[in-house]
């Protein structure tokens, strides 16, 4: 099993540098449609402020395999961060990503969860605060 969990962080630390690669580079306009318009800050530095975390973040899952559990934790709340902007995406009916329907929209709001349950799995961080509460009893 340690195995596998170590597979899947790297392969979502992986994922999350090619994705913070896209918002720097060639699907930057794909990310501007995500940004909330609420969000009081320009659009293209919210852009490339969270392309920037995503590569950290992602390298982070990569190489720090000694502080896995606290970037887990990190990895996930960045999920729940950004999933506002899935939502503007899915309320202002914006194409983006070959999303181009309401329920391709809807479906993607769907898999938010599914990553932050992978990057608290493959870390470790969801078994560690299981243990340290175990242990609180």
């Amino acid at each position: 099993m340690s195995i596998l969990r170590t597979l899947a962080r790297w392969l979502l630390g992986a994922a999350l540098v090619f994705a913070g690669t896209a918002h720097l580079t060639f699907a930057r306009e794909e990310f501007v449609a995500q940004v909330p318009s609420w969000l009081p800050l320009p659009v293209d530095v919210t852009v490339v402020a969270s392309g920037i975390v995503e590569i950290a973040l992602g390298l982070a899952l990569l190489v720090l395999g000694r502080f896995r559990v606290p970037v887990g934790w990190i990895v996930a709340a960045f999920f729940v961060a950004v999933f506002p902007g899935n939502i503007e995406q899915f309320v202002r009916g914006t194409d983006a990503f070959g999303l181009d329907s309401d329920l391709a929209r809807f479906i993607r709001l769907l898999f938010q969860p599914l990553l932050v349950i992978w990057a608290l799995w493959s870390t470790g961080a969801w078994r560690a605060w299981r243990a340290r509460s175990t242990r609180a009893r």
